[in-house]
């Protein structure tokens, strides 16, 4: 089996070093220092407990070093996807899945869902339809990441907590090739269940990112403290009740009330969020697939965001005037 990880970063470096040990053929999609440090030392892994692991994995900034695969893993941004599909294109044969282990509402949403919306694209995600037509929706394997990882230095990961990722149709069905890759994910010490709807499990990772990021990013604090301050966690709130009534317009379960999804943000900790170290190192800012997507939603199906579109246009403004958006 050959599969590439798009996008060679903490969680792409994680996956990849766990599936090198099934002796599949895994390749990695990286740059810079990253790619030069995995070239010459290979990739190290490093978790608690256990020996630094290195795997040496065929990497390149050219996907057309890599040839045509059977699983392509996108761990990118968001943001950074639509700026790199031509060069994914020799990766892509006729059988190759893609899949999707990107944060957000992901541009494939309505693909396969049925009903009303079936088919309906998103701007905020895919301006000009760009993944849509160059990628094809009917390649997307679904996949929520939950582990936590970092990167300390090129070429090493360090596996903080956590080895599920959640995999699932568009259609919801247990396909073959879901569970082919599942099955060696499990083979690779990852927990890879498929699941039949896969969009919810989408939403509930999506309704703490839409909140807690941007209004971190807004004010510097950590998740401890945005769940429990007396004026965040209200606004915090109200963006999550807005978002699940987008949800459920849309035909989505949430399992858990809206008071035990923050609870369980500050059980987390002092997290800095991804949106707040991505302002504090000057990179981009996962705004439009975390945020502004939900308000596209909101739009579709004719529900008021009062609270969503004030955040929004603040952290908007505010990536704006560091140059980050």
């Amino acid at each position: 089996m050959k599969i590439c990880i798009f996008g060679a970063g903490a969680i792409g470096g994680f996956m990849g070093a766990r599936l090198a040990r099934t002796g599949a053929d895994v390749s990695l999609v990286a740059r810079g220092p990253n790619l030069e440090a995995i070239r010459t030392n290979g990739l190290t892994l490093l978790e608690e407990g256990a020996e630094p692991e290195t795997a040496r994995l065929r990497a390149s900034d050219d996907p057309s070093d890599l040839g045509p695969q059977d699983y392509v893993i996108v761990t990118l941004k968001a943001h950074s996807v639509p700026g790199v599909v031509d060069r994914m294109q020799p990766l892509l044969g006729p059988e190759t899945t893609v899949v999707w282990g990107v944060n957000g509402l992901p541009w494939w949403y309505f693909h396969q869902v049925g009903g009303a919306y079936e088919g309906t694209r998103l701007a905020t995600v895919d301006p000009g339809d760009v993944q849509w037509d160059g990628i094809g929706p009917e390649r997307i394997l679904g996949c929520v990441v939950y582990p936590a990882a970092e990167m300390p230095k090129p070429g090493v990961v360090r596996h903080v907590e956590g080895n599920r990722f959640s995999l699932g149709e568009p259609d919801g069905s247990k396909s073959d090739r879901a569970q082919a890759l599942s099955k060696l994910m499990g083979e690779a010490g990852l927990r890879a269940p498929v699941r039949p709807r896969i969009r919810e499990e989408i939403w509930i990772k999506l309704w703490g990112n839409l909140s807690f990021n941007p209004i971190s990013a807004l004010t510097h604090a950590t998740l401890d403290v945005l769940c429990t301050d007396p004026g965040c966690r209200p606004l915090v709130r109200e963006m999550m009740v807005e978002a699940q009534a987008i949800g459920e317009a849309l035909g989505v379960r949430f399992p858990i009330e809206v008071d035990r999804r923050i609870d369980a943000g500050a059980e987390v900790g002092a997290h800095r969020t991804s949106m707040l170290q991505d302002l504090e190192l000057g990179r981009p800012m996962e705004i439009d697939a975390l945020v502004a997507s939900v308000q596209e939603l909101g739009r579709l199906v004719d529900l008021p965001t009062p609270m969503i579109d004030t955040i929004l246009a603040l952290v908007q403004l505010r990536a704006r005037s560091a140059g980050l958006y």
